[in-house]
């Protein structure tokens, strides 16, 4: 399932709670990492939680710790990668292609987005 969605894909979040109520559906980021084992992603500006880190000492005596903000990860089908031509979210394909290098012809699956109807 993790193979549709890369590292640096513009994604929108299309189920959960509306921004209006507070939620993060609707909303567009890069994504920052792919967890494949967990079929998870963490997408940028999207489902921000507060960690609470222990305080402690660096070796140079700076203190360590408190409250952060941080992206957490969301299921990768709660998602779906953004069409760059009409900046909404849509399905994705694969097709082969030939390429040709150094005289060398290889036959490559390339990744294309496929028609973005209405609303997915």
């Amino acid at each position: 399932m993790a193979k549709n969605i890369k590292k640096g894909d513009l994604v929108q979040v299309i189920t959960g709670a509306t921004q209006a109520r507070g939620g993060d559906r609707g909303k567009q980021g890069r994504v920052i990492e792919v967890l494949v084992e967990q079929n998870r992603v963490i997408v940028e500006g999207v489902n921000y939680i507060t960690k609470h880190t222990r305080v402690g000492q660096t070796q140079r005596g700076t203190k360590t710790g408190g409250i952060e903000t941080m992206e957490a990860p969301i299921h990768i089908s709660n998602v779906a990668i953004v069409d760059p031509e009409t900046k909404k979210p849509t399905r994705v394909g694969f097709r082969t292609e030939q390429v040709t290098k150094d005289g060398v012809s290889k036959t490559v699956r390339v990744r294309y987005a496929k028609k973005s109807g209405k609303d997915l």
